[in-house]
């Protein structure tokens, strides 16, 4: 059966988000190869970073025997969400001159940064992985559809948190300092540098609510095939996701002119 011909303001939409991936590539990163070289650097130098000072302290990590492979498990999809999250959440702000043309929309800027800024951060993930199980000959099976599941959660929550920030972000700028210092305790709640089989109650049952929590013993669930995580919930993930992102969206369609005005 042939397909229907898409309609012009379908291509029209197609071009805009284009034009709008080409310019967030050439501003974000710059046009040198170089820009993209340090969103690489950047990760390794952290899972370095960690391996020096807890392999000092520590004979083995928390799961396995290879400490720069434990800690990437944990800080890949951790800087995934939170470079992905900032990345769309400062969406109008970023493309605010372009907003006033009509054939522009706040969806098309939206969809420009998760699709430019999500494959960035998709081949991040993968070069910097790969590279640790190459360099350190690690032999484990890696489960890709579990891998595929973990980072589906992690770019989905920061669509989610980053949509609803965009809008808090667009009308209370003071939302963005607040946002921040909420934030600050996220590298040591987020099961980084340990298990969540580790923790004492009370505070597993807590942290349980933490999301990043869920997407990062699901990225460890796809590195090591030994690990159970049967606290992971892909659903709860999700849940919040698709709120902030319904959330997001309804307020920025009801205060687009007032924040574009603004």
């Amino acid at each position: 059966m042939a397909h229907a011909p898409q309609s012009p303001r379908e291509l029209r939409a197609v071009r805009t988000i284009a034009a709008l991936v080409l310019r967030e590539m050439g501003t974000t990163h710059g046009r040198a190869i170089g820009g993209y070289l340090w969103a690489i650097l950047e990760p390794v130098g952290g899972i370095l970073l960690l391996t020096l000072a807890f392999s000092m302290a520590f004979r083995s990590p928390s799961l396995g025997t290879n400490f720069p492979l434990f800690y990437a498990s944990g800080l890949l999809p951790f800087l995934m969400y939170i470079d992905l999250s900032q990345k769309i959440s400062v969406t109008i702000r970023f493309s605010k001159a372009l907003l006033f043309y009509p054939a522009v929309t706040f969806i098309d800027a939206l969809l420009a940064r998760l699709l430019i800024n999500g494959l960035t951060q998709i081949l991040i993930f993968c070069l910097v992985l790969g590279g640790i199980l190459v360099l350190y000959d690690v032999r484990v099976m890696l489960d890709i559809p579990a891998l595929v599941l973990a980072l589906s959660m992690a770019i989905a929550l920061s669509v989610g948190i980053g949509t609803m920030n965009c809008f808090l972000l667009s009308l209370y700028p003071t939302w963005e300092r607040a946002w921040a210092i909420l934030n600050r305790p996220l590298l040591l709640i987020s099961c980084i540098f340990f298990i969540f089989d580790d923790i004492p109650e009370p505070f597993k049952s807590v942290l349980w609510y933490n999301p990043l929590v869920h997407i990062i013993g699901q990225t460890r669930k796809g590195i090591y095939s030994f690990y159970n995580g049967d606290y992971v919930s892909p659903a709860y993930v999700f849940g919040i996701a698709l709120v902030t992102l319904a959330f997001g969206l309804v307020m920025l369609r009801k205060h687009y002119k007032t924040i574009i005005n603004t």
